[in-house]
């Protein structure tokens, strides 16, 4: 464990120092905190057989175990639709429709070399245009993901509101500096796209911060590895707890799979319009209890970060 600790010193010390060379270089860079960073695009990167390839990013933990980020193994199978009226609800393709198959979409970027996906969503704000998903789907081991787009509405390879560019993505401070998995948030501020915000074009959930344990929750997301194919919307709901060993996240019994991370956890979930209050996302799973998943409580390291990217 200590060599571990040494390691990982010895990297995050190389990382800072590349940091403050980048930064010295680029006054852009340098005006931007670490717990920010402007993700270049490539323009017409993301086709739609690109989005349907993309490598599902997910976090799995166990006690005393590094996170590693799975490539699914087997290849997908559909998973039948199931009855939005069902409560709780473990797993199932989402035909309720209303607002939030709207301000919900797949995320795709570039992590480590390849194309990747998450999931996030359109949430209320000053500047209208600002994404919330997990922290790792902005930033992980160590880098900023870059070509990140938002697709909200996404539909089996296709984009029916447009592709939404980030121009910047955000972390907590505790995940961008340690990757810390209570602190599992992350955020896009994304351009606006034929003259309209993100908020204009699809609408916007609330969001809320501080509101407590052990409620009645909704989480939403595209999960993309077996036995989910990324292709749908899927839902989970139940009645929540609480992380009972590494993090002071939110529990949650669900199937969803790699590709659903950052995807929306809702209160006060409304099934007839689709309208909930946003909490926290879907965030990692431990490696052997299977069928759960965890989420980060919106405390005021949520809320802060959330305020730099709305006023962005």
């Amino acid at each position: 464990m200590n060599r571990h600790r040494t390691a990982l010193s010895a990297l995050l010390a190389a990382a800072a120092l590349l940091t403050g060379a980048l930064a010295a270089a680029s006054p852009s860079a340098a005006a931007d905190p670490p717990s920010s960073f402007r993700p270049g695009q490539t323009p017409g990167f993301w086709t739609a057989e690109r989005m349907r390839q993309a490598t599902p990013l997910d976090v799995t933990a166990s006690p005393g175990g590094a996170r590693t980020a799975p490539v699914p193994a087997a290849p997908p199978t559909r998973v039948p639709p199931t009855s939005p009226t069902a409560f709780p609800q473990a797993g199932g393709a989402w035909t309720g429709g209303g607002a939030v198959v709207k301000t919900s979409g797949r995320v795709f970027f570039t992590f480590q070399g390849r194309t990747a996906s998450c999931s996030g969503d359109s949430i209320t704000s000053q500047n209208g245009s600002t994404v919330i998903t997990a922290g790792h789907c902005v930033k992980y081991q160590g880098a900023w993901h870059t070509n990140w787009i938002f697709v909200p509405g996404y539909d089996n390879g296709n984009a029916p509101y447009g592709q939404w560019a980030a121009t910047k993505t955000l972390a907590t401070d505790q995940w961008a500096a340690s990757e810390d998995m209570n602190m599992d948030v992350g955020l896009a501020v994304v351009a606006p796209l034929n003259g309209r915000t993100l908020s204009q074009t699809v609408g916007a959930q609330g969001i809320q911060f501080n509101g407590g344990y052990n409620k009645k929750m909704y989480s939403f997301g595209f999960p993309a590895a077996a036995p989910y194919d990324g292709t749908k919307l899927v839902y989970c709901s139940a009645n929540t707890g609480k992380d009972f060993l590494l993090t002071k996240d939110h529990s949650m019994s669900c199937n969803m799979t790699g590709g659903s991370s950052g995807g929306p956890w809702f209160q006060d979930f409304d099934e007839s319009t689709g309208l909930g209050t946003q909490v926290s996302v879907n965030s990692f799973g431990y490696n052997f209890l299977p069928n759960t998943m965890f989420g980060p409580y919106f405390g005021p390291e949520a809320k802060a970060a959330y305020d730099k990217a709305q006023t962005s």
